[in-house]
């Protein structure tokens, strides 16, 4: 049988998954703790244990893997980079595990596999059939994106294809993690939408909080949240100028919010370099499994 493999690396779970490379029907799914505070070596065997699993439950094997990864595996320095799962960087994962386990595997970030994911098995085949420029945004914790081009992830010179997340916006924004000012993920992300909330009443709140508070037309909530459709519409245009991509999948909490659909794709017209906006935005069809899945596919 011809199969189809994933691993999905986060911070808490590892999970991993076969496909029937035909159907697409899973064969074993199951998922094992990361341990991080286990160290690098640690967070090696967990994954080596889960393959073990998988081959197992499936009762098949495989030499190739595809893996959804934290960061970035950087194409000139053959290392991880940007991981949140900070014991990854500066380790080049996909040797490690190919020696440890004597398999082939492909590495990819979490932006990249849900983009992938959705143009292969998600929303994508069923609203868009014949996209072949596939932008998938994340908008929760942080802000990333990844580009699918007639079904491959483009990764690019530095393995930065699609990252969004830190061009730089509004100096309003503040400090970014990445060491610049003002970046699209310092006004875009749900932590940045809570940020500016808190600022201008002092009071801590949630993203769905302060959307319920939106729709009660509280003053300070619309502030909040009209800031974040103008730039968010702002953001996306530069993408759109650029990449003209046939479909937008958007991802992560601050994706489940109607208006940036409606009030933040509206907002973006004035910039577009075109008399019309025509790019249709969708939200997700697999949700918190597009990792695992996009990993399969890369």
């Amino acid at each position: 049988m011809s199969t189809l493999w994933g691993i999905d690396l986060g911070g808490t779970k590892i999970e991993g998954i076969v496909l029937d490379k035909n159907t697409g029907a899973i064969l074993s799914r199951t998922r094992v703790p990361t341990e991080g505070n286990g160290g690098y070596e640690h967070v090696l065997n967990q994954i080596r244990l889960l393959i073990s699993m998988l081959e197992k439950d499936s009762g098949t094997k495989t030499y190739k893997i595809g893996i959804c990864t934290p960061g970035t595996m950087d194409p000139v320095l053959q290392v991880m980079k940007n991981c949140n799962s900070t014991s990854l960087n500066g380790k080049n994962l996909k040797k490690d595990l190919e020696d440890l386990l004597q398999k082939s595997f492909v590495t990819s970030n979490d932006a990249n596999c849900f983009a992938l994911a959705e143009t292969k098995m998600g929303i994508i085949p069923d609203l868009c059939p014949n996209a072949e420029v596939v932008f998938g945004i994340i908008l929760g914790t942080g802000v990333g994106g990844g580009i699918v081009v007639n079904g491959k992830v483009i990764n690019g010179r530095h393995g930065i294809g699609g990252e969004w997340g830190h061009n730089h916006l509004h100096d309003s924004g503040g400090p970014c993690y990445c060491g610049r000012t003002g970046c699209v993920e310092t006004i875009l992300s749900g932590p940045a939408i809570q940020k500016y909330y808190k600022k201008i009443t002092n009071q801590d709140l949630i993203v769905k909080d302060i959307m319920s508070l939106y729709h009660q037309q509280d003053a300070a909530a619309i502030e909040t949240m009209d800031r974040f459709f103008d730039f968010f519409g702002k953001a996306i245009a530069y993408v759109i100028n650029i990449l003209d991509p046939d479909a937008i999948v958007i991802g992560g909490g601050v994706g489940n919010v109607d208006e940036v659909y409606t009030l933040g794709v509206s907002k973006a017209v004035p910039h577009v370099f075109n008399h019309s906006l025509e790019t249709p935005f969708y939200k997700p069809k697999l949700g918190d499994s597009a990792g695992v899945f996009g990993a399969a596919y890369l």
